[in-house]
């Protein structure tokens, strides 16, 4: 066999190879990314639910307008909260991943609600759209609370990481009961970060092998890919926003929170944490992170009539 048929074999071999990973694979890991249980996390830290933390536990499932089952726990605060805070996880992840900054709310002075999201966790649902539905979920979760009359809802603020930052941008456009956002880690949109993705896992920067993937993510998922944009959203905004990524994140790319501030209108801050990568800007931002969270949230998460 000659070098250069060879070569022509193996260079069909490697797309063939591609086309399988894109068309085949691809849209189920974009749609159903792993789930992180709570065996993931109990080899790692002993908080694995609220109660843990020592902290106030109510647990409790919310259906959707679509009918899909949401898996929440609820941090009530007896009397005297300012607000109340949604917790909002990252993509694979689940509720478990915010107990521990619940406890931080909590410490504020903030009721806290954390829920699986869908097809997620313990959470139903077949498919993972990135904020496409998942806004909506959003907005059903805020209606639940208003009919809370036993517990101090107050003002409502949202704290997303990664996809769940995503999400809070969409949820926030669409609902103006949202007093605040905090974003951490949010990708700019979602074609975007499935070409970063796609350039880690198969090692392929073509735009074309992305276009084939939504294609078929979104004929399967039935949403509309290029409507999960968190940066063309934010043109619509008036929110006060924080925007949070670290440095060294290895999953999206920190630039991407800096064109997210670029493109948001104010109130608006950002910080940028100097060596967290994706999964550790808790603990490497330290003091700072939770004195910059706490000053956005004692500025513009009161009730209303006294914030600025």
């Amino acid at each position: 066999m000659s070098i250069l048929l060879f070569a022509i074999l193996a260079a069909i071999l490697f797309l063939l190879h591609a086309g399988v990973i894109v068309l085949i694979i691809g849209p189920l890991i974009i749609l159903q990314p792993s789930r992180k249980r709570p065996e993931w996390y109990a080899r790692f830290t002993n908080l694995l639910e609220p109660r843990d933390a020592g902290l106030p536990q109510e647990t409790l499932t919310l259906t959707m307008e679509d009918g899909t089952p949401l898996h929440c726990w609820f941090v009530p605060r007896s009397s005297d909260a300012i607000g109340t805070i949604l917790y909002l996880h990252g993509v694979g992840d689940c509720k478990i991943g915010g107990v521990a900054l619940s406890r931080f709310f909590f410490s504020l002075g903030y009721n806290v609600f954390l829920y699986d999201s869908r097809q997620h966790g313990e959470s139903g649902g077949r498919y993972c759209t990135y904020g496409y539905y998942e806004k909506h979920d959003v907005r059903r979760v805020i209606d639940y609370l208003e009919t809370r009359k036993d517990v101090a809802i107050g003002p409502i603020g949202v704290f997303g990481t990664s996809m769940g930052a995503a999400i809070a941008i969409q949820a926030a456009v669409i609902d103006p009961r949202i007093r605040v956002v905090i974003a951490e880690a949010s990708f700019t949109s979602l074609r975007e970060i499935i070409v970063d993705y796609q350039r880690r896992i198969i090692k392929l920067p073509w735009h074309f092998l992305r276009n084939a993937a939504m294609a078929r993510t979104q004929r399967i998922a039935k949403f509309k890919g290029r409507d999960v944009s968190p940066l063309d959203d934010l043109a619509r905004l008036r929110t006060p926003i924080l925007f949070i990524h670290g440095t060294e994140d290895s999953f999206i790319r920190h630039e991407y929170s800096r064109q997210l501030f670029e493109a948001a209108n104010e109130p608006k801050q950002l910080m940028m944490i100097e060596g967290a990568d994706h999964n550790d800007v808790w603990t490497v931002g330290g003091k700072r992170y939770q004195d910059t969270i706490s000053t956005f949230l004692s500025t513009y998460l009161t009730p209303a009539g006294k914030g600025p």
